[in-house]
């Protein structure tokens, strides 16, 4: 940097939270009072009783993980303005990579990707410090078109923008909203030229449409499109244009690249991952920025100022040798009212999120995150201080046999920013084209050692998990207004393979030799942080435990029996106390956040929904996958700008088999809760012993309020109904579970 920053960029602010600590360790107690009490009684009780004490332990353990993480609260303000100094001499800002990956036109389409890449084009930075790499891992022409006409209307609009302040740099997003943003606004010069940018990304929109519906062929394979004549989108050889080049001028548009890296059938790909590493090293040929910013191609920038926000932190001067990056939380714009899918995480982030940052640091969340190019190639924090020649010989070892990625590698591990000014990106495409390849990583460290690391669909916890583990720390970032939007997905068939997917990638960490376990006791991975990765990736076990408890009632009703006290005992008062605190401050959190009541339903019920479901089958995939009979797949989740339908917010369905376990869950109660009312339970063979009572039926009770939407969807049609070869299997499954407790009980 040209001078050195008096101010401080960031501050670092715990946040009281004496209740919270209070209701957390309430809680707490009553789970252990619920454990002694289980083994007070366990010898006088069968099975059952057992059970219900193992989840009950669970749970317990689950909760021990999330007082961990919620114990020391903090946030992090950032000061752009002090990047500043008190004599007004700006400080020399480093350059940024900006990635943005995408994968199927289809699921992601075209005109969200194009709206991702104008919004990076027009943040608040110097133009020739920015380069914005686009992967298209679906090898679309259409991907492509688009984005040369985005290009040509970035022209119009990234002008505009920085003109006039505009606050929303998403022309979808912007022109949407029709408001007044800034006072410039009431001049006749801004209207007309509003008019024109709007006229003209109508056009845009116009011309990607036509595309997208005369698509597969969106164009004459002539000219700069004869490279995607023929091919396949998992087999085709690397493709990289150069769509805008700048020529070092602060006041123009960022550089824009187009990459579809080589694939070939025989060769894994590694999906999001791999193409996240491809990204890194054609960028580092190309650029080589010392910072790199990846985001989704569905997430765009919000605050124009993002880029500042971010080196507030990594240009601090004591970040260099203790942060590795800068997340910055997800929001979701136009989210559905009262979030009837659980998916827009506001309170999750509210509260887990700020008491993660006061450990080691928040989870590398795959989006919205700046990195240091130099971590990405495994450097550790005992290495900050110098570069010396046996860190230079393991680089050559490791990141592959092209001389150019070597020299821009030991470059940025030097400190060395950026390219030559007077650096040509077409140049450089040759060898680009080589680092591409889908053979280039045999025999490298790419994917375990450097890079983001393969193994899991969730490439971007494992990536982060193995940045901790180096002994490096990261930080939140939660500016107002926020820094990135997304669209959270909407629908119930969009919602569940986003869930299976996170659940299976995990799972997968859980139980591979990146565990956090042995990342505390082989490495460098803070206690508590350890714990607050093991409570993330235990995701994808808890459907053992739910699905077992929630079984426990109807067996209990059918076998007329109970693993609950009884209305008679005293202890029914810690299952009623613990039930009613969990849920009154669950309440005060969504309230406190600005969130509804219904809103704080919907996320509870759909929290049971998606374990049961989704979680459920990505616990089964990685069973599977362990025994060498299954290999875990990644599920691209449908994007969607906004959802034309009459009633959004109602679950939908589709013939996917992750709906039949919550029908059959749902099947299940709705019969154990007839045969209680009506009082067809086998009496017990011990006259002794207390049949079901209360707690039994209001579990059923509960757990059919939490199915409520698929209760809706045995009687809806279309898409808003669970298909009927569905409800057979789950009626079938529901039959032979009841007449199994039925046939039990009869036993017994």
């Amino acid at each position: 940097m040209a001078s050195t920053i008096s101010l401080p960029l960031y501050e670092k602010i715990p946040r009281k939270n004496t209740l919270q600590r209070t209701s957390d360790i309430i809680i707490f107690f009553l789970l252990l009072s619920l454990l002694t009490y289980r083994l007070l009684h366990l010898k006088n009780h069968g099975t059952t009783w057992l059970l219900a004490f193992l989840c009950e332990s669970w749970f317990t353990f689950t909760w021990v993980l999330v007082l961990n993480i919620k114990w020391n609260p903090v946030i992090f303000k950032t000061h752009p303005d002090h990047l500043l100094q008190a004599t007004g001499e700006p400080v020399e800002l480093p350059s940024v990579d900006m990635f943005v990956t995408t994968a199927d036109p289809v699921l992601e389409p075209p005109i969200i990707t194009v709206n991702t890449v104008l919004s990076l084009l027009a943040v608040d930075y110097p133009a020739h410090k920015l380069a914005c790499y686009v992967s298209d891992d679906g090898c679309s022409p259409l991907t492509y078109y688009s984005l040369v006409e985005a290009s040509n209307f970035a022209q119009l609009w990234v002008p505009f923008c920085k003109k006039y302040g505009i606050q929303v740099r998403a022309p979808f997003r912007y022109f949407s909203n029709d408001h007044v943003i800034t006072l410039s606004d009431s001049t006749k010069e801004f209207q007309h030229e509003r008019k024109r940018m709007k006229d003209e990304y109508e056009q845009l929109c116009h011309n990607i449409e036509v595309a997208v519906q005369k698509y597969v062929h969106p164009c004459d394979f002539t000219g700069d499109f004869a490279e995607f004549s023929n091919v396949e989108r998992k087999n085709h050889p690397t493709i990289i244009k150069v769509i805008w080049e700048n020529k070092g001028l602060p006041d123009g548009l960022p550089q824009l690249v187009y990459i579809s890296r080589e694939k070939l059938h025989k060769h894994p790909h590694h999906y999001k991952a791999g193409a996240m590493n491809a990204l890194t090293r054609v960028s580092a040929l190309m650029t080589n920025a010392p910072y790199m910013l990846n985001v989704d191609c569905d997430m765009f920038v919000n605050n124009p100022k993002v880029i500042l926000h971010a080196m507030c932190v990594l240009l601090d001067s004591k970040s260099e040798s203790e942060i590795a990056f800068v997340q910055f939380p997800q929001v979701f714009y136009d989210g559905l009212k009262d979030d009837p899918y659980g998916n827009q995480m506001v309170v999750l982030f509210e509260y887990m999120g700020s008491g993660i940052a006061g450990l080691q640091g928040p989870f590398y969340g795959g989006t919205g995150c700046f990195h240091r190019r130099k971590i990405i190639y495994g450097l550790s924090p005992d290495n900050v201080a110098s570069v010396n020649g046996k860190l230079v010989e393991d680089i050559f070892s490791k990141i592959g046999n092209s001389r150019e990625l070597t020299k821009s590698a030991i470059d940025a591990l030097e400190g060395k920013i950026g390219t030559p000014p007077n650096h040509s990106l077409q140049s450089r495409i040759e060898a680009a084209y080589k680092v591409a390849s889908c053979g280039y990583e045999c025999g490298t460290s790419w994917g375990t050692k450097l890079g983001w690391i393969y193994g899991s669909t969730t490439e971007d916890i494992q990536t982060g998990l193995r940045i901790h583990k180096s002994g490096w720390r990261s930080v939140s970032c939660m500016p107002n207004p926020p820094a990135f939007l997304g669209c959270a997905p909407s629908g119930g068939p969009a919602t569940m393979t986003q869930q299976k997917r996170w659940a299976t990638g995990l799972l997968e960490i859980l139980l591979s030799r990146g565990c956090p376990i042995f990342a505390f006791l082989f490495a460098k991975l803070q206690w508590r942080q350890c714990l607050a990765y093991v409570w993330l990736l235990t995701w994808g076990l808890r459907p053992a435990f739910e699905l077992c408890y929630a079984a426990l009632p109807a067996y209990c009703i059918m076998a007329d029996s109970h693993f609950l006290p009884t209305v008679q005992e005293p202890a029914l008062y810690v299952p009623v106390a613990l039930f009613l605190t969990y849920n009154i401050y669950t309440l005060s959190e969504y309230l406190r956040t600005g969130q509804s009541v219904q809103a704080w339903w919907n996320n509870q019920r759909m929290a049971r929904v998606t374990t049961m479901t989704a979680w459920l089958f990505g616990f089964f995939s990685v069973m599977l996958k362990l025994f060498g009979l299954f290999e875990t797949v990644f599920e691209v989740t449908q994007k969607e700008q906004s959802s034309d339908d009459d009633d959004p917010s109602r679950f939908t369905f589709n013939e996917s088999p992750v709906f039949v376990p919550g029908t059959t869950i749902l099947l299940v109660h709705l019969t154990t809760l007839v045969v209680s009312l009506l009082k067809l339970q086998h009496p017990p063979a011990d006259h002794n012993m207390h049949g079901s009572g209360l707690g039994e039926t209001f579990c059923s009770v509960w757990l059919v309020l939490c199915f409520w939407p698929f209760f809706k969807g045995l009687f809806g049609i279309g898409r808003f109904g669970i298909p009927k070869s569905t409800i057979y299997k789950s009626a079938t499954l529901a039959f032979l579970f009841l007449y199994w407790c039925r046939g039990t009980a009869m036993a017994n």
